[in-house]
């Protein structure tokens, strides 16, 4: 299959149109070759670009693309580094933001809130008119030390905790990565607490005072599901190999 080919079917999933995102999604790069290998990360730093191409990956698929609208406009240095071994290797490279966070079945948040046991999830996190997190819900209270114990292993990172939420938890909003201007929200929706990726300076204070949890997992840890599941489904579809590039980000 072409990249183009790809892209296709995976817009057919991810809705990317629906949202008023932070850059473009889908196809970025285009490449000519026939795809047999997809690469798989987080963000296209130039590290992970030649990575993939070392894997003989034709095609790489990422969280995080290349261009976003809070860069400056033009081919800065940095992006240029970024595109040449793509262009030099005729390698195509493919982007979906928070059409990745969002979607119900594949997205990070939902399958974030299906590892952390929950056993139902509706949307919630308004971006823009749009949800882009789960609020997800236990039917048995789960304590506070083992849902942090949940986090810390499903996201293999050990996480903040902050605030003063109850005992037990029977529900908490999900927004992966940059999603603790979310905390007001779950608070007026009557969740127990919320997770996100990045902690905010204030929002210790602002969860203790608002009686909720608040989860600084990692955004880099909290944003590896969606892509992963997007390799497996071309696998599963198309029978197109993939290799995941981990790259680690303390953040």
């Amino acid at each position: 299959m072409s990249a183009a080919d790809i892209v296709e079917a995976l817009d057919a999933i991810l809705d990317p149109e629906r949202f008023d995102d932070l850059g473009p999604n889908g196809l970025q790069v285009p490449g000519n070759q026939a795809v047999t290998r997809v690469a798989l990360g987080v963000s296209a730093s130039r590290g992970l670009i030649e990575r993939a191409i070392a894997a003989d990956a034709q095609l790489i698929l990422v969280h995080h693309g290349l261009f976003w609208n809070f860069h400056p406009t033009g081919l800065t240095p940095v992006l240029a580094e970024r595109l040449r071994p793509l262009m030099r290797s005729d390698v195509a490279l493919a982007a979906y933001h928070l059409p990745l966070d969002a979607h119900a079945e594949h997205g990070n948040n939902a399958l974030l809130a299906e590892a952390l046991g929950a056993d139902t999830h509706e949307p919630f996190g308004d971006y823009h008119g749009t949800p882009i997190g789960r609020a997800a819900h236990f039917a048995e209270p789960v304590a506070i030390a083992e849902l942090v114990a949940r986090v810390r292993e499903v996201t293999e990172r050990e996480p903040l905790l902050q605030g003063a939420g109850p005992d037990t938890v029977t529900s908490l909003g999900i927004v992966s990565g940059a999603g603790a201007g979310s905390l007001d929200e779950a608070a007026a929706k009557g969740l127990d607490g919320l997770l996100t990726g990045e902690p905010r300076e204030h929002v210790h204070r602002d969860a203790a005072e608002l009686g909720l949890h608040f989860f600084a997992a990692g955004l880099y840890a909290t944003e590896t599901f969606g892509v992963r599941r997007l390799g497996d489904l071309l696998e599963a579809r198309f029978g197109i190999g993939h290799v995941w590039v981990d790259e680690p980000n303390v953040v």
